[in-house]
């Protein structure tokens, strides 16, 4: 898939969160890069057969206190990593969605257990 229409698919799955959501994305950078760096891969347990797909680097709205004059937070979706694990475009469509609410998920302070719970 082209990069721009990948770019399109995140956009779009961005548009679909609730607007009591979106509303407190405001200091929040959205990219899309084609495979995490050796420095994002870090500090992420993965095994042979896991892939990050997505990425959130910032400090959450729980932990945060006199938070200002700072650079936005980021969201980073990771191309390659979502059309390895996709057969389909409509598989690749609702992976990045899936993804896209994951890294959101992050920014309001709920972690990989509670995500894992919750999906359950």
């Amino acid at each position: 898939m082209k990069h721009s229409q990948f770019e399109r698919l995140v956009r779009n799955a961005m548009e679909l969160l609730p607007k009591e959501i979106s509303s407190h994305l405001d200091n929040v950078d959205v990219t899309v890069e084609d495979l995490p760096t050796q420095e994002q891969l870090a500090g992420h347990i993965l095994d042979e057969t896991d892939v990050l797909l997505g990425i959130y680097d910032g400090v959450p709205l729980t932990e945060r206190a006199d938070y200002g004059m700072v650079l936005p937070d980021k969201i980073t979706i990771f191309q390659q990593s979502i059309e390895a694990i996709c057969s389909t475009e409509d598989e690749i469509i609702e992976e990045v969605c899936q993804t896209v609410v994951h890294e959101v998920a992050h920014h309001f302070g709920i972690d990989d257990g509670k995500l894992t719970e919750l999906e359950q």
